[in-house]
Formats: C-alpha cells, sequence, structure tokens
C-alpha cells in the first residue's frame, strides 16, 4: 500500500469533493455564461479540440520545467499566483457576491503563496478545478475529451517511466513550495495527487453531463467520478511507498468504465 489508509481515504474524499464543486461550478456557467472579469473561453472547434489542448499541456510543462530547472522560483510564485487567484475568483463567484469572491479569491491566493499550510493549500485546490471546466468544457464533447484523456494518459505514463521529467517537476515544485494538486503531510512523508489526476477527469465528468443533460441531483452524474476514484484506489493499493507512478491511466479507464456503465442507465 503506498500510504496509510487514513491518508489514502482523506485524499479519495478530497479528489470527490473537489469533483462535485468542479462539477457545481461548470454547470453554473454552462456554455453561454459570461465568466468573471471579461475572462474569454478560447475559439476552437470541439472536433478538434484535444490538438490545441495537448498542446497547451506540453509547452505549459515545458516552461514550468525551465523555470524550475533554473530555480527562476520567483517567476513560478508569480505565474502560479496569478492562476490560482483566477481560477479561485471564477469559483467563488457561483456562491458569493462578485465583492466577496474578489476578496476571498485574493486572500486565500496571496496565503497560499506566501504562507502555505496544508490546510489553505488543500481547500483551495478543491476550487481550483471547477474554474477549469468552466472554461474548458464548452470547448470538448465525448470524442475529444477521451481522446485528450487516452493522449493525457500515454503521456502521464512516458513522463513518470520512462522520461522521468515529471516525477522532477514534481520535486522542484516542493522545493519552490509551490505545488499544483492535493498534498497531504504524514509522519515525516507527503502524500501527493496531482492537479491533472483531478482536472482530467473532471473535465470528462462534465462533458459527459453537458451531453446526456445530467442534473446535479441525479446520481447517474456521478457514475463517472466513483468508478475514477475507484481505480485511484486500485493504485493507492497496489502502490509502493516512495514510488512514484502515472494515475492518469489508471483514471482514465475508471472513466471509460464509468461512462460504459452510465450507458447501460441513459
Amino acid at each position: 500500500m503506498k500510504h496509510r489508509l487514513w491518508v489514502i481515504t482523506l485524499l479519495l474524499i478530497l479528489f470527490f469533493l473537489a469533483h462535485i464543486i468542479g462539477l457545481i461550478v461548470s454547470m453554473h456557467y454552462g456554455i453561454d455564461e459570461a465568466l468573471p472579469l471579461g475572462i474569454e473561453r478560447p475559439q476552437i472547434d470541439p472536433e478538434t479540440s484535444y490538438v490545441a489542448l495537448f498542446l497547451v499541456l506540453l509547452f505549459a510543462t515545458g516552461i514550468a520545467l525551465f523555470l524550475l530547472h533554473f530555480r527562476l522560483f520567483f517567476i513560478w510564485r508569480f505565474w502560479f499566483l496569478i492562476s490560482i487567484f483566477l481560477t479561485l475568483l471564477i469559483s467563488f463567484n457561483v456562491f458569493f457576491s462578485s465583492f466577496l469572491a474578489f476578496l476571498f479569491a485574493g486572500i486565500l491566493a496571496l496565503w497560499r503563496i506566501f504562507k502555505p499550510n496544508p490546510y489553505v493549500h488543500n481547500f483551495t485546490e478543491l476550487f481550483i478545478y471547477g474554474a477549469l471546466a468552466a472554461i474548458f468544457v464548452p470547448l470538448l464533447n465525448i470524442l475529444s475529451i477521451s481522446v485528450l484523456l487516452i493522449l493525457i494518459s500515454v503521456y502521464d505514463y512516458i513522463a513518470v517511466r520512462k522520461t522521468t521529467h515529471m516525477v522532477k517537476l514534481a520535486q522542484s515544485q516542493g522545493e519552490a513550495k509551490v505545488f499544483a494538486g492535493l498534498l497531504i503531510p504524514y509522519d515525516k512523508n507527503v502524500a501527493i495527487l496531482g492537479g491533472g489526476d483531478i482536472g482530467f477527469p473532471l473535465l470528462f465528468s462534465a462533458v459527459v453531463m453537458n451531453t446526456f443533460d445530467l442534473a446535479l441531483l441525479d446520481w447517474r452524474a456521478y457514475i463517472i467520478p466513483f468508478c475514477a476514484g475507484l481505480l485511484l484506489l486500485a493504485l493507492f493499493i497496489k502502490g509502493e511507498k516512495k514510488k512514484y507512478y502515472p494515475a492518469m491511466p489508471y483514471i482514465s479507464l475508471g472513466c471509460f468504465l464509468g461512462l460504459g456503465i452510465l450507458l447501460f442507465f441513459i
């Protein structure tokens, strides 16, 4: 088992919470609802959007590796500060007035960057991915998000098992004290779950909900996150301590399994 049972349980609870909050945020904005501060969604064809999004991911990873390799931590932290603020603002705007959303997003973004602790870190993580879903779900359909999951899974495997640059990226983020994803310290160890491992299955769930017009209170909407979490649990149980594993192949398999089960109830 990769971590203690209580740590795995907490990671899975946070994974599901981020997923549920993300679906709430994504469904609030829908296809046409304007984003705060005049933020615009990219104008790309949903049929081929996976190409652009995958290339953006590769580019962003390259920039991150460059900044962290040359220890340009101040640029990395500034980039993170802006990203966290904007994503929190989009998500908080669903639950609070515009003024309070702006205020809370600013305070928590600054707190996370300059006075990091696990509580603020993980709390903000719960709301970040819903904003990303609000931006990108309208650009995707089931085919494009499925292809994107496959590409990400292959890339994740190569980046962790072959080139190992994703491992180095995670370690460098820890050194910079700014990590994208869930983070639970325990017994002089740290359990992590990368941001992509949360964000991509959320995109898949939200696209499926839009496609089949599922409501937030419809139990069928949670088949996919349940199956994704189940496969993630299998990885944690199978995994060994102090080893890095590519989680996206397992999570993607869970997403496709969940979609297959969902189709029986549509």
